[in-house]
């Protein structure tokens, strides 16, 4: 039986639970990055730019490695954001082509775009769960994950509209609890659509 969303986001608040600080960390980490980023970007574009680019897989998969490993309850040290970098050409390859395949869908229509970006969503975890895995298996494992799944997903993502809103009040600074929060809780999704989830605990709302 699937955990219900309320679940998937208890499961969250569990797995925060004396990790909060470090979580937004993490966060704050990556907001650095693209803060520094988008000052090279200002003095000289294209430089930016092709950086920006460059960099954007291994900062995605180095921010999914350390929320999995807080929704698993892996103690994982802050630096683990840099962890992408690691596998820089692997996370930049995927990165290039989820966002190709995307944008082809997008020529379509915004709706088959969205769709898409549902489908691949879960590569960079899996990525993360099996470092010698290629880029199109990841892809295509994705897919398969998450045939039956993206509505489920989506909905998720709806479920935090209202955090959103509240979150932006005052100076968006509430974002600061909320995108850990979330992050943690799309990992808790991933282990359960993959088969391997945490219990549920009883704090949910």
């Amino acid at each position: 039986m699937n955990a219900s969303y309320s679940e998937l986001r208890a499961r969250a608040r569990e797995s925060l639970r004396g990790n909060w600080g470090k979580a937004i960390g993490g966060f704050l980490l990556a907001i650095l990055m693209a803060a520094v980023i988008g000052l090279i970007n200002y003095l000289i574009p294209v430089l930016g730019n092709v950086i920006s680019i460059l960099i954007s897989g291994a900062i995605s998969l180095g921010l999914i490695s350390f929320y999995l490993g807080i929704a698993r309850k892996e103690d994982p040290p802050v630096s683990e954001v840099f962890s992408g970098f690691a596998q820089f050409i692997k996370a930049f390859c995927l990165y290039f082509m989820i966002g190709l395949f995307t944008f082809l869908w997008t020529l379509l229509f915004v709706i088959p775009g969205i769709i898409a970006a549902f489908r691949y969503s879960q590569a960079y975890f899996i990525l993360r769960d099996n470092p010698d895995i290629g880029i199109l298996e990841a892809i295509n494992e994705s897919k398969q994950i998450m045939k039956g799944n993206k509505w489920r997903y989506f909905v998720l993502q709806l479920t935090f509209i209202g955090w959103a809103i509240l979150a932006a009040i005052p100076f968006g600074l509430g974002y600061l609890w909320l995108c850990p929060y979330i992050s943690v809780t799309q990992a808790h999704f991933y282990d359960e659509v993959t088969g391997r989830h945490s219990p549920p605990t009883p704090d949910s709302f």
